[in-house]
């Protein structure tokens, strides 16, 4: 039977030029990460529920891909417990898919504490998975590249947090963006003023939707939610257009916003030390972050005219380790969604191609004897650290000539009688169609020159 060849909805392949290009844009992201002090780190690609659910919020809780446990067990449920969906799934799965990689570094953190150097640095990239629907610029397995502090509640952590994500960017040829900053003392204080200070979650919920449902469709939910008409009437107040962060400052005045507002300008004036000629920070009051578990300041970044929404977010989680029974290890850290940076970098044409490029010149030859002469120039190509490879089967040059354009290499290397009997080789741009004829060794320079 013929077996169909499609992907599950909201994932994808890679050929080889996308991930030439992923690589490009992991690569700057690693380089920036390293050079802040931050170590490499893996996790698992499934954990345990208990260690996910109830850390994303009840949405959040909803997007999670359980993994069934092996075995027939479905077999052995009774007829009560699949008219019962909740009884049914605490029988046949007790894992899940990473949701995302702040909740399993808490985990990795609560259980090597005590073989852990605080302020412990790291970084992560690998792919995270959510049952969403998946849409442009969001699918259900995607790439997260994070960068966490725990041990400190240093304001030098958000501040590097700034400076990172205007570096990466800034080597990516991203120049128009906004790094967006909210505090969650200040939504508290949302709360106090709206008269509803117990409902911060839902109202942080409620607000990340802004952008996608628009005012009205938040109006909604909230009341869904039980809130007042009063109570909404307030916060629309405070989500005025143009409302500036000294208006809303001044609105919130003896509510805990005030802790948040005193964080986000020492934040500021330290961002002054590095002279930065723009930092790209914004205040938000819109911005909320879903999650249950951020506490302090939190961040999102948006790429203008990119086509996609954030491309990166993150916050400050002091409490996150304290579920997995450890106290006072404060948190703070952030993710570049590379899937959406990659989609913005396309839509904005932003690749370099010259970056990206494998193989920078392919021998070709006339027979099998002129194969074998150049195995010995392709040996010396490489130790010289060109990235090189030789047509493997001996066909018409027109095929092999073929071969280079299709695959993009911009040089050959031409093997013929003539060229074994004098040792000086032909080399011939892809691009120009101009021959000149040399030895090896010359070719190298001349390749190694270019290159530099």
């Amino acid at each position: 039977m013929k077996q169909h060849t499609s992907l599950p909805r909201g994932t994808r392949d890679f050929g080889p030029e996308v991930m030439m290009r992923r690589n490009f844009i992991l690569d700057n992201i690693r380089e920036v990460f390293t050079r802040y002090g931050f170590l490499p780190l893996e996790t698992p690609a499934m954990e345990n529920l208990s260690v996910l659910e109830g850390k994303y919020g009840e949405e959040g809780d909803r997007l999670l891909f359980k993994i069934l446990n092996s075995g027939d067990f479905l077999r052995k449920s009774s007829i009560e417990d699949r008219k019962e969906s909740s009884s049914l799934v605490s029988k046949i799965t007790d894992k899940g898919l990473r949701y995302d990689l702040t909740v399993p570094f808490a985990r990795f953190v609560a259980s090597n504490r005590h073989n852990l150097a605080l302020p412990f640095k790291r970084y992560q990239i690998q792919p995270v998975w959510r049952a969403d629907r998946p849409q442009k610029g969001r699918y259900r397995e995607f790439y997260q590249c994070d960068a966490d502090v725990v041990g400190t509640k240093s304001l030098i952590c958000e501040t590097e947090i700034v400076l990172m994500i205007n570096e990466v960017l800034q080597k990516l040829g991203v120049t128009d963006f906004s790094i967006k900053v909210n505090h969650r003392k200040i939504l508290e204080g949302v709360c106090e003023f709206m008269g509803t200070p117990g409902q911060l979650s839902d109202l942080s919920v409620g607000i990340d939707k802004l952008d996608k449902i628009g005012w009205e469709g938040v109006k909604k939910e909230l009341g869904g939610k039980g809130f007042s008409e009063d109570s909404i009437e307030k916060l629309a107040t405070i989500l005025k257009d143009g409302q500036s962060r000294e208006k809303i400052n001044s609105i919130l005045t003896g509510t805990s916003a005030s802790d948040g507002f005193e964080e986000f300008n020492s934040m500021k004036e330290m961002l002054s030390s590095f002279e930065l000629e723009n930092d790209h920070v914004q205040f938000d009051i819109s911005l909320a972050r879903g999650l249950a578990y951020y506490t302090g300041m939190i961040f999102e970044v948006i790429i203008a005219d990119s086509g996609v929404g954030s491309v990166s977010g993150g916050g400050r989680y002091d409490d996150l380790t304290g579920v997995f029974g450890v106290e006072e290890i404060p948190g703070v850290g952030f993710s570049f969604g590379i899937d959406r940076l990659y989609d913005a970098m396309e839509h904005l044409d932003l690749f370099p191609v010259d970056d990206i490029k494998a193989t920078e010149v392919l021998i070709v030859h006339f027979d099998d004897e002129c194969f074998r002469y150049g195995l010995g120039s392709l040996k010396l190509l490489r130790e010289a650290g060109i990235a090189s490879e030789i047509y493997p089967d001996s066909t018409k040059l027109r095929k092999q000539l073929g071969y280079a354009d299709k695959k993009g290499i911009r040089q050959v290397i031409i093997i013929g009688s003539e060229e074994m009997k004098t040792g000086n080789l032909t080399l011939k741009s892809m691009e120009t169609g101009e021959e000149k004829s040399m030895g090896v060794n010359e070719i190298i320079r001349t390749l190694t020159t270019r290159n530099g």
